[in-house]
């Protein structure tokens, strides 16, 4: 077998480049080899590829390259054993069915209204004339979404309970200390709460005990009226027509959790930062939403051409997915000329995918139109991944983008604090926020048509 060129670093050097700047070493490797390279770190070759052609058979190949639950196994303390990442086969197909209906189609359309008032309560917080951590401040608006979608609950005694577990689970899972403990297995030790290994079983302990009881007490009441994932799985049957049991309830949310508030603030923080350092962007994106007046049907928003394409142009540079999940060749396969053997690993490189200059004509700069004057296929623009691992809350995801974007901008006068700062990305986890949290000032609620004032901004 002839792999494809790559580095021949060290797997350290080449580990610590990749930990350092994830996204800078994307960019040398696609620059040096191309469409597809080898990373050799121990015996498992992984093949990273970018070429939207090898991304279509990667995902379409399924006998022969298997979207392997085993090669995720590295995130079950974080995400579950039972969560849709560790499964394979007719139990992930038939997970992943029970949780489409309630993020998509028309259930996702009940969620409307509550995220635009959600999105301005949050904003309405924020004090006039001074500054504010837009990434922070988004978050806030994308745990209550996920709240209400997941679980149904948007007050009351229970939905504080969980909204401040969650607000520290989902901090701890971003952690350093988290971080390390499931790199090293050895530093999996609970010493009691004051340990991190301990802390963070604390924390799942608490969860489950609130999950648990908020669904034995939906079983005993049930209403047929709620349109939540919770109440989609409590009454649903696994794939052997069993009930679902609780800790499989439990491990289908952690992944769904964290995409929710992180992927999605992120995408809406890196949103606003080109909206606002663009003006041109910002005043067509305002003659698209001011006509519809100043409490417009949620579905119109959604609608609006020129806001979907910020929202793809955001999502393109840095999407939700900078990698496909791993999958695993099991029978010998030709990927763009390289034959691949078996016990080979293949991951699509979705963030070099969307820098193709072919594709995307001067790909660091924003701009929307691109989306408005072509059509991209799922292999060349595919932010949420592809295949039998494509994001489940695509579409959730999408919307709530748009409804937030398009209440912030029509309700409030915002600029950047420091209009010069070239804004970065930083690794949290697997999402790319920017690395300053990107700090804006308030400067006004808007009315009307009215144009924002001149400001003059500083950095303090």
């Amino acid at each position: 077998m002839k792999l494809p060129e790559g580095p021949k670093d060290s797997p350290r050097s080449l580990s610590r480049h990749f930990k350092t700047d994830p996204l800078g070493f994307m960019d040398a490797m696609g620059d040096r080899y191309g469409d597809i390279f080898t990373i050799l770190g121990g015996d498992t070759p992984l093949v990273i590829v970018s070429n939207p052609q090898g991304m279509k058979q990667i995902f379409t190949s399924a006998k022969e390259i298997a979207a392997s639950g085993k090669l995720n196994q590295g995130g079950a303390p974080l995400v579950g054993n039972n969560g849709l990442l560790m499964l394979d086969g007719l139990r992930h197909k038939h997970r992943r069915q029970l949780l489409m209906p309630p993020l998509h189609g028309n259930r996702v359309k009940t969620y409307g209204q509550r995220i635009c008032e959600v999105a301005d309560k949050v904003m309405n917080d924020l004090a006039i004339g001074e500054s504010f951590y837009a990434y922070p401040t988004v978050q806030k608006i994308t745990l209550e979404v996920i709240l209400q979608a997941l679980f149904g609950l948007h007050e009351g005694e229970r939905y504080e309970q969980f909204r401040l577990l969650f607000s520290k689970l989902l901090s701890f899972a971003r952690s350093r200390w988290l971080g390390l403990s499931l790199s090293y297995p050895f530093l999996r030790r609970d010493l009691g709460r004051w340990s991190p290994w301990g802390y963070w079983q604390n924390l799942q302990r608490q969860f489950d005990k609130l999950l648990y009881t908020e669904i034995a007490e939906r079983r005993e009441q049930a209403d047929a009226s709620r349109t939540d994932v919770l109440s989609e799985l409590i009454f649903a049957r696994d794939e052997t027509g069993q009930p679902m049991t609780y800790e499989d309830m439990r491990d289908l949310f952690p992944s769904l959790l964290l995409g929710g508030q992180d992927a999605s603030a992120t995408a809406i923080t890196w949103s606003l930062y080109w909206i606002h350092s663009l003006p041109a962007v910002r005043d067509r994106l305002l003659e698209e939403l001011d006509p519809l007046g100043e409490s417009p049907d949620p579905m119109s928003i959604v609608a609006l051409p020129y806001l979907s394409a910020v929202c793809n142009e955001a999502l393109r540079i840095y999407p939700t997915q900078v990698v496909t999940f791993p999958r695993l060749v099991e029978s010998p396969i030709e990927v763009m000329g390289y034959e691949l053997s078996p016990g080979t690993v293949v991951r699509g490189s979705i963030y070099l995918t969307h820098q193709r200059e072919d594709l995307y004509p001067q790909p660091k700069q924003f701009k929307p139109e691109r989306f408005l004057e072509r059509q991209y296929s799922p292999y060349e623009f595919l932010p949420f991944g592809g295949g039998a691992r494509r994001c489940p809350g695509e579409a959730l995801a999408l919307f709530e983008m748009k409804l937030v974007l398009a209440t912030i901008l029509s309700r409030y006068q915002l600029v950047l604090a420091d209009e010069k700062r070239v804004e970065k990305p930083k690794a949290i986890g697997v999402n790319y926020p920017p690395a300053s949290g990107l700090k804006m000032l308030m400067l006004d609620r808007r009315s009307g048509q009215e144009q924002p004032q001149q400001f003059v901004a500083n950095s303090a």
